[in-house]
């Protein structure tokens, strides 16, 4: 009888066991992203786990402890070039719960936090490590960074044109996903670095890449850093998406009036908004009336903007596939709330579409894509370029000729030489006439 119970208390105790060993929560991948101020850290967990998180020195170690929780299978290394860690091991605790150590090569602060499912991923737990050598140079240089951001590009001390190339999602965030499974953050990368080198080739302007890699970047930070770059233009390039497959075609997007007037209040509610100048104007010391005029006129002026550069790049997207809507059209995305930068968002295509899926992901496409944004761009500041920039200054002029007027006449009223003129504008003689347009090359 003694045998008996004994072994029915056995039983009991490994049913026990094998009960508590099921519900601990398995871990099940880790993956890596590495951003310009901290390297991300991903768990793909099954639920929710309770966790801790803390460093140890002599050597420098990061703990992350997973209670009720197991391992599905090893933890890939980080790669051997990383500039944070050198080894990530695993260790069984109290039998029930789990225990990841990195091994660092620099200091850190650790910042971690849970995302619930959502975009093809479960649950996760994320891990922020900053480097605090990268961050302290930081704060030193911050200054001197931003002022550096922009550079002279002629002699006369006139600026080049700044646009913020922000392509979407990134890291852990692959936007919408493709038939073939193609993800958006990738094809919207590769068609921002293709803009950008065609930018940056252009007298004159210059590309700043919101995202210069795999990362995630909060949508109120990819404002931030365009403000912080001094930015004249904000183009956001993205890939649509819808649950019918056959639905295509590009898109062009700026900011609602109903997006704007909440930005507005938001910036004026604020302390540290207020503080920042708008339109070149600092909001903290105005009035409250006064501060909403200035707000309001620099948005009217920004939104007009906005439109003329979005209706010039749709243009250009006629010439190289379907328009999914033959207007510019209007949405409260965040990223185009800057109420003084003119900001424009650019679907470039519904990946969910197999044809355009595929188009995406041709290279030759791509460039496409990008010089047809790049055509737009150009063309606007062409026509309405800030002053001061080299742009302006060396921007041709436009005359009509007007009955009497001669060649030799025009260029003494310009300062410049017939010569100049008929290179300009190709003309095999010296005769013009009445209503020709001419382009007048600067002195």
């Amino acid at each position: 009888m003694f045998k008996f119970l004994k072994l029915i208390i056995a039983c009991l105790l490994l049913t026990l066991a094998l009960t508590a060993q099921a519900e601990l929560v398995r871990v099940d991948s880790l993956r890596y992203w590495t951003a310009p101020n901290h390297t991300r850290m991903v768990f793909d967990v099954t639920t929710p786990v309770v966790h801790q998180v803390f460093l140890l020195k002599n050597p420098s170690r990061l703990v992350i402890d997973f209670k009720q929780a197991k391992l599905s299978k090893v933890l890939p290394q980080p790669p051997k070039n990383h500039t944070l860690f050198s080894r990530v091991r695993s260790a069984v605790r109290h039998k029930v719960d789990l225990r990841v150590v990195v091994d660092l090569k620099a200091d850190v602060t650790p910042k971690s936090f849970a995302l619930s499912p959502s975009k093809g991923y479960g649950n996760r737990l994320v891990v922020d490590l900053y480097n605090k050598a990268i961050s302290r140079a930081g704060t030193n240089k911050k200054s001197t960074a931003t002022s550096n951001r922009v550079t002279k590009t002629v002699k006369n001390n006139a600026r080049d044109i700044i646009i913020a190339i922000d392509a979407g999602h990134g890291g852990e965030d692959p936007g919408a996903h493709g038939p073939k499974g193609t993800q958006e953050k990738k094809v919207v990368f590769s068609i921002a670095k293709k803009l950008a080198g065609l930018i940056n080739k252009k007298p004159g302007m210059k590309a700043v890449m919101v995202r210069k890699g795999d990362y995630y970047i909060k949508l109120r930070k990819r404002m931030q850093i365009a403000r912080a770059a001094k930015a004249d233009l904000f183009v956001s390039i993205h890939a649509d998406a819808f649950k019918n497959s056959k639905v295509k075609g590009a898109s062009v997007f700026t900011l609602s009036n109903r997006g704007a007037s909440s930005e507005a209040a938001r910036w004026l509610a604020k302390h540290e908004n207020s503080a920042d100048l708008v339109g070149g104007v600092s909001l903290t010391d105005k009035g409250d009336i006064l501060a909403t005029v200035l707000m309001d006129l620099s948005q009217t002026a920004t939104k007009e903007a906005s439109r003329k550069v979005a209706g010039k790049v749709l243009k250009n997207f006629k010439s190289i596939g379907n328009l999914h809507k033959g207007h510019v059209q209007k949405a409260g995305f965040m990223v185009l709330k800057s109420p003084d930068i003119p900001s424009i968002l650019v679907e470039t295509a519904f990946i969910s579409n197999p044809t355009e899926e595929r188009k995406l992901k041709s290279t030759r496409h791509q460039s496409k894509m990008a010089k047809a944004i790049y055509k737009g761009i150009v063309n606007y500041f062409n026509q309405y370029a800030p002053e001061g920039t080299y742009i302006a200054l060396n921007a041709s002029q436009k005359h009509i000729v007007s009955r009497g007027e001669t060649l030799s006449g025009v260029a003494h009223h310009y300062g410049v030489t017939m010569r100049s003129i008929k290179l300009v504008n190709k003309l095999a003689s010296s005769q013009v006439k009445v209503g020709q347009v001419l382009e007048i090359p600067r002195g």
